[in-house]
């Protein structure tokens, strides 16, 4: 390839709503414009960086025995109204009516789609196992969409699906779809954990998520450092404190704390720690009304695992508060209180400690259980995120947290969508059975924004080898001037492409500094400079994108060396 018949559109400065790193950088490389909000036209330069995102997932899932298929992107939505997921997904959901005003969505995913090819086509447990995939465009109407192709509308997506005559045989595939997305986040080149993790909206049982991991991840990931284990935060287990709870050493008292609300501020007034506060939030469920949380002071709460303890709810509002509790928001507590309990393990292992008095302007010190209030009526469950340093629920150490950016997800969905729409097949006693079923999904798009959030530093992208755009660059200088050096230019990049290597010459009529810039920015791994003065030695100029210095290399050898690097 020659820059001058590519096209190479970089620039010096990110548009402003350009936020987050990789959003930046590959604006300014070239990657990607913007046409409306969350959509962005892929430039060649980024569509090449695409491709070989792809390559790599088609590469494995046909490893793995999946069988590529392409579905539509435009669905009735009557097949969303027989899976009941249509009225429940919400405005994500893009929908719209053809000229015979019939409802259509464009897919977001495609469950119902897939079960609906299968019903019609499969109908033995002869013809089971069977796993299809694809590798197509998404439409998500995102609220706010933001961050490039972070968090766009549309995106680019390989979703699998398999359909299975027993569970046994589902678990069997969900493994080895583990073990898949292992060997493609292991061949991109990038640092990853596989988490486990909540089903969410999708549904199911078993389900993992694999993190690209990166400061400006939008997940907590909790892992321990000493075992394999790994969870997304919202379903990492806070396991119950060791040892008894504590007697009570002190009476309960009621103390004035006016104007004081914030659990940091109680302990700040009373020199505690802010371990020794117990906080209530107030919610609404939806069965059941109003109730209390109770969490340590110290201690987010975990709407995903409290949604599963106690059901559908909200959080109150002030007016409903004070209502519940003659009390504002504050100062509310769990002592004298008849509102239902929902109470944190590490606050059921609480003595002495302090809370809200149900009275403005005032706190309860000395606080015991079974002395000051009852947990008879309580529900003691984890409704807390884990910190760092909780005991890791694996018994093998503790936990530390990071961040990751969620690139893949797959999911045992059992019979969710075979039982709504029917997907049935004849087992060997010739009953009808509802099929097992499995999804397995990898945002191709996203992958190369969070390639660029893992790897980039002040100069530009530093892409991982296997998915950069080209893996080596030759730049000459003065090609267009100096026989000598558009000779030894050209026959690089000869013998480079004779030997499998992905090389790109930059033959533009630029200035040498403009050149290396715009290369670094883009991040193509390797440059080779072909120079007058070196020439004479018999020598090109070498450098990797992360080193620190070049190196002279014999004009005999670059492309055996080259071919060693790359691997």
């Amino acid at each position: 390839m020659r820059a001058s018949r590519f096209f190479i559109a970089t620039q010096k400065e990110a548009p402003a709503e350009a936020e987050i790193v990789s959003h930046k950088l590959m604006m300014r490389a070239g990657l990607i414009r913007r046409l409306a909000g969350g959509i962005y036209t892929w430039m060649p330069m980024g569509l090449r960086v695409l491709r070989k995102v792809e390559t790599i997932v088609r590469e494995e899932m046909n490893r793995a025995g999946a069988v590529e298929l392409l579905m539509p992107a435009v669905q009735p939505f009557e097949l969303w109204e027989e899976s009941g997921r249509g009225p429940k997904y919400g405005p994500e959901l893009l929908r719209f009516k053809d000229r015979h005003q019939r409802d259509f969505v464009i897919g977001p995913t495609h469950e119902e789609v897939i079960t609906d090819v299968v019903r019609r086509e499969v109908k033995s447990y002869k013809q089971l196992p069977r796993h299809f995939y694809q590798i197509q465009t998404k439409f998500r109407d995102e609220i706010r969409p933001r961050f490039g192709v972070m968090r766009g509308r549309e995106f680019l997506m390989k979703d699998g699906y398999s359909f299975h005559s027993s569970y046994a045989d589902l678990e069997r595939e969900y493994r080895s779809l583990y073990e898949t997305y292992t060997r493609i986040f292991t061949r991109l080149d990038l640092k990853f954990r596989a988490v486990a993790a909540d089903t969410g909206s999708i549904g199911g049982t078993g389900s993992h998520e694999f993190h690209v991991l990166a400061d400006s991840g939008e997940d907590a990931i909790a892992y321990c450092p000493d075992s394999d284990y790994a969870a997304n935060v919202e379903l990492a287990e806070a396991l119950e404190p060791t040892g008894a709870c504590a007697a009570a050493t002190q009476p309960m008292q009621k103390i004035a704390t006016p104007g004081k609300t914030k659990c940091e501020d109680i302990a700040s007034l009373l020199s505690l720690p802010l371990q020794r506060i117990v906080k209530a939030i107030a919610v609404m469920r939806s069965e059941g009304g109003f109730a209390l949380l109770l969490l340590r002071g110290d201690h987010d709460l975990n709407e995903v695992k409290a949604q599963k303890v106690i059901g559908e709810f909200r959080f109150a509002k002030d007016e409903e508060v004070e209502q519940a509790l003659h009390c504002r928001p504050g100062y509310i507590g769990p002592v004298n209180q008849q509102a239902a309990l929902f109470v944190d393990r590490s606050v059921a292992k609480m003595s002495d400690f302090v809370c809200g008095a149900n009275e403005a302007g005032h706190h309860l010190t000395g606080v015991n259980w079974d002395r000051d209030l009852s947990m008879t009526t309580a529900v003691i469950a984890d409704i807390r995120n884990v910190v760092a340093g909780d005991r890791s629920p694996d018994g093998k150490g503790c936990l530390e947290l990071c961040r990751g950016i969620e690139v893949g997800h797959i999911f045992q969905l059992r019979t969710k969508y075979a039982e709504a729409l029917k997907c049935q097949f004849i087992d060997e006693q010739g009953k009808e059975q509802v099929m097992e079923m499995g999804c397995y999904g990898i945002g191709v798009s996203r992958i190369v924004g969070a390639a660029i959030e893992q790897g980039n530093d002040d100069r530009g992208i530093v892409f991982p080898a296997a998915i950069a755009p080209f893996e080596v660059v030759i730049v000459p200088m003065g090609y267009n001037k100096i026989d000598a050096v558009r000779a030894a230019a050209d026959k690089l990049l000869e013998d480079l492409q004779s030997r499998g290597i992905d090389a790109i010459l930059d033959d533009r009529d630029e200035r040498p500094g403009s050149m290396f810039a715009d290369w670094e920015l883009i991040g193509v791994p390797h440059r080779v400079v072909v120079g007058e003065r070196g020439l004479k030695e018999g020598k090109l100029e070498y450098k990797g994108r992360l080193d620190s210095d070049v190196q002279m290399l014999p004009m005999a050898d670059i492309a055996d060396f080259m071919k060693l690097r790359i691997g």
